[in-house]
């Protein structure tokens, strides 16, 4: 097998505008279904997009034979449930962050994987895969900027529609589930540890329930994460990596444009040296990856472990902002 065949269960709006073309473009992906709960939308999305087959439930392409591995791009609340379903039926699974609306609901599915040893599994965390990030950590494992202290990161955008799924309290929205995730991600990869505690102050919209500004301090053994991120804020990505002798800060940190150079800075004293990053497609060479474990049976980039840990901290977030004070991790 020279490509993996792959079906998507929903036609969600990040898969088929982002990520769906983006695995079209790799050598190793195969888009050969995608499914709905309504045929119509189903077959609107598989034309527009050149996809062979569309169905109008998810059973039927986990039902078909020949697919190899499912995108899930589901509502974080279906998360679970539907890649355990997926995995039963014997296809790899790639998950779209957050992975659960809870640590607990994530164990599940890492108990679901064991079970099927011979099957990958993974988080989609598309920018572990950015080659500035891996740029960045050997900076680091190098000791570009000495001792790694902190981790500062803001990611914000506006979005006000009741509608939307980011906006609904019960399904996993707000913007710690939706983008605090990846800060609360880059900071324990950076680190390399898990933190301890965390500290926090949420802001829940009065009408919708969910967090739209949330902002917190993660204390690892070694240094500290701060992170903000909110919903109804001026679009806005930003990252520094402050280290006892020097400094890396980063443009566009998790979302990099696949058409234009992203950059990295890296200050060591008064001096500041700026690396431009070619253009790539991270959600391709997130479909790459995937594929190429699939493929090679080797092991996936992150596994889905990690996904838990970093629901854990997640809810460590949360619970600091109940409680008023710092939240063991």
């Amino acid at each position: 097998m020279s490509k993996v065949r792959w079906g998507v269960l929903s036609t969600a709006k990040i898969g088929t505008d982002k990520v769906l073309p983006a695995m079209q473009q790799s050598e190793l992906c195969e888009i050969t279904a995608i499914s709905s709960r309504d045929a119509g939308r189903a077959k609107v999305a598989a034309e527009k997009l050149g996809i062979p087959k569309s169905y109008g439930s998810y059973e039927e392409v986990l039902a078909d034979p020949d697919i190899d591995a499912i995108y899930n791009p589901l509502p974080n609340h279906l998360h679970v449930e539907w890649s355990i379903k997926a995995l039963d039926a014997g296809k790899h699974v790639l998950c779209e962050k957050p992975i659960a609306l809870t640590a607990d609901e994530g164990l599940r599915l890492v108990e679901a994987g064991a079970r099927h040893p011979n099957l990958k599994l993974m988080e989609a965390f598309m920018y572990r895969h950015h080659p500035r990030w891996h740029q960045v950590r050997k900076l680091l494992a190098a000791g570009e900027i000495g001792q790694l202290r902190v981790v500062e990161s803001h990611f914000s955008y506006i979005n006000m529609d009741p509608q939307n799924i980011r906006n609904q309290v019960d399904v996993g929205g707000g913007a710690l589930m939706d983008i605090g995730c990846y800060p609360i991600s880059a900071s324990r990869w950076l680190f390399g540890s898990e933190p301890s505690r965390a500290l926090s102050l949420v802001e829940r919209d009065p009408n919708f329930g969910t967090d739209r500004f949330s902002s917190a301090i993660l204390d690892f053994d070694s240094g500290r994460a701060t992170l903000t991120c909110a919903t109804q804020m001026n679009r806005f990505q930003w990252m520094n990596i402050v280290g006892t002798t020097g400094r890396i800060s980063l443009d566009i940190p998790y979302t990099a444009w696949p058409d234009q150079p992203c950059h990295i800075w890296v200050q060591r004293d008064l001096d500041i040296e700026e690396i431009v990053c070619d253009p790539v497609d991270q959600y391709t060479l997130q479909g790459d990856a995937f594929s190429r474990a699939i493929l090679d049976d080797t092991d996936v980039t992150t596994p889905i472990e990690d996904a838990v840990l970093n629901m854990q901290v997640i809810e460590a977030v949360f619970r600091s902002a109940e409680t008023d004070t710092w939240a063991a991790v």
